[in-house]
């Protein structure tokens, strides 16, 4: 078995897919480990770090991926950038589908087999491979210190014999991973911290946190979490009195996070312009669903904009900012299920479709789009 690592094109992406510690890992497995050149050069971890774990360092992706039966990615790669694995080559990554479906479609008829690390399930056996909380842990890290390098007054309370300076007041809008984190973080700062979210769990969560809940507890409020444990769609009547009680406490902030994602469906829109024109200059405001469209009216891509005198911070890929951390749980993320797909008798790959984390993540097999959210869409299958 031959598992290549290649390195990341796509802008603003420094993370990698395995790290030296991983690769051992790997090689323990019986596997051989193929790192393209520079491949972990965006997490600061250098080539001869992975030589010295015993992997072949190569220069190009094409050498790299020669013979490869399994590739490891961070972002979703092209049918063409694999040319050279093997046939029926497993592909593990991130593979944001949704919106993608043609490139899914590409890659199932160059006969991969595709697996989205997002789609895990969020059940006890797979918490190590949790890619969603191990990155949106260090978005919501990330975003506070985005926020506090903006902000140009100090988070905490300072009391000085020339005077106390105030502490700062920060707002989580989400309260799932990285919402948490943001929370924590913003506390160890030293700011005062309120959260909302429309999951009835997440009340007790806040507080634990040591921050306040800003919520409108109603009976659809109560209803409001799937099976799952994502937030649901909220009612347009629901979403107006929360918009209203949350524009009320929003004028008061210093710093506001927005954290609100739905899966495949565009981010919700949680602040207005007005909202952000009701809070004082020199207020910042982070959106980390930047790249769903944005919880924030004027949010841009990899901007920071400032809207009289209040700053929209629209960074994409927050994680990857703090690309060494990220790269090591994620590549750990990686190993955890690869490890389940290999016999551990024969060290060779054994993919079981009924298994209950391939079934759960694999997009594509045998040249068909095979997960049930894609494989009837039009033009899904090849």
């Amino acid at each position: 078995m031959k598992i290549a690592i290649i390195r990341e094109t796509a802008a603003n992406e420094a993370r990698v897919a395995a790290t030296p510690e991983t690769v051992k890992k790997y090689i323990g497995l019986g596997a051989k480990v193929s790192v393209e050149k520079g491949a972990g050069e965006g997490s600061k971890i250098p080539d001869a770090e992975y030589k010295e774990a015993g992997a072949t360092v190569s220069a190009t992706a094409s050498a790299t991926l020669k013979g490869a039966n399994v590739v490891l990615t961070v972002r979703r790669p092209t049918a063409t950038s694999l040319k050279g694995a093997a046939k029926g080559a497993l592909v593990i990554g991130q593979m944001d589908p949704f919106g993608n479906e043609k490139d899914i479609a590409a890659l199932a008829k160059a006969g991969f087999g595709v697996f989205s690390m997002e789609f895990m399930p969020r059940i006890t056996r797979a918490q190590v491979m949790d890619v969603l909380s191990s990155q949106a842990n260090l978005a919501g890290y990330q975003a506070v210190i985005e926020a506090a390098v903006t902000f140009d007054r100090a988070f905490p309370m300072m009391m000085t014999a020339a005077g106390t300076i105030r502490p700062a007041k920060a707002f989580v809008m989400g309260a799932g991973v990285a919402g948490l984190q943001a929370i924590a973080t913003a506390k160890r700062l030293g700011a005062i911290v309120s959260a909302t979210d429309v999951r009835p769990a997440a009340k007790e969560q806040v507080e634990s946190l040591g921050g306040k809940f800003v919520a409108v507890e109603d009976e659809e409020f109560k209803q409001a979490e799937t099976s799952g444990g994502y937030a649901k769609e909220m009612s347009q009547e629901y979403q107006a009195k929360q918009a209203e009680l949350v524009a009320t406490h929003i004028a008061k902030q210093d710093v506001v996070i927005t954290t609100a994602l739905i899966p495949g469906r565009p981010a919700p829109r949680l602040i207005t312009k007005k909202m952000v024109e009701s809070m004082a200059p020199g207020s910042v405001l982070v959106d980390l669903a930047v790249e769903r469209g944005g919880n924030i009216e004027g949010a841009k891509l990899n901007e920071i904009v400032d809207h009289k005198g209040v700053k929209i911070i629209g960074f994409e890929n927050m994680a990857g900012r703090v690309a060494s951390s990220a790269s090591q749980l994620y590549a750990k993320n990686l190993y955890s299920f690869l490890e389940t797909l290999v016999d551990q008798e024969t060290n060779a790959l054994a993919v079981n479709p009924e298994d209950e984390l391939v079934a759960a993540t694999q997009l594509t097999r045998d040249g068909a789009v095979v997960h049930p959210a894609f494989a009837d869409k039009k033009g899904a299958k090849s």
